[in-house]
């Protein structure tokens, strides 16, 4: 088996599609009409789904098969409250320079400040949410500052 895309079902197609253009500091790198925008990213693709093509849309969808229709179930998962189920994990060499970038790209809503966290091994992190609250994690190389995390 081999992963084929991670896709994100969203509920606004274009302000995901912003959102990760900047996270990812990349543009969209194929794009289905508006349905769906895939980011070719580090040999993997993460797509935006957007959830209420199908169903606004069904001239534009052929479907065969008994499980076939999709479209309001769709619509149902981006309009539902985030479970918070799933994570995002991002890698950065320089953490500090990369919590600047985001504070500077004004990606600070629900940004968390950088932490350090010590289960087994120690790391050091911060936390942002996608527009449809998905949990983003970025962790990487950090030098704390002098009593930065003394107690």
């Amino acid at each position: 088996m081999h992963l084929g895309s991670i896709y994100l079902v969203v509920n606004d197609f274009e302000k995901s599609i912003a959102f990760y253009e900047k996270l990812l500091k990349i543009p969209v790198t194929f794009r289905n009409l508006d349905r769906f925008a895939g980011f070719n990213f580090e040999g993997h693709c993460i797509a935006v789904l957007n959830a209420h093509f199908d169903a606004d849309n069904p001239d534009k969808i052929v479907r065969k098969g008994k499980n076939a229709d999709s479209s309001n179930a769709l619509r149902e998962i981006a309009l539902a409250p985030n479970p918070n189920k799933f994570a995002f994990n991002f890698w950065v060499e320089d953490l500090r320079a990369e919590y600047e970038r985001i504070k500077k790209e004004n990606m600070t809503e629900n940004l968390t400040e950088i932490t350090y966290i010590c289960v087994v091994a120690p790391y050091y992190s911060f936390q942002l949410y996608d527009p449809d609250g998905n949990l983003i994690e970025v962790t990487g190389g950090y030098t704390p500052e002098e009593g930065e995390f003394d107690e």
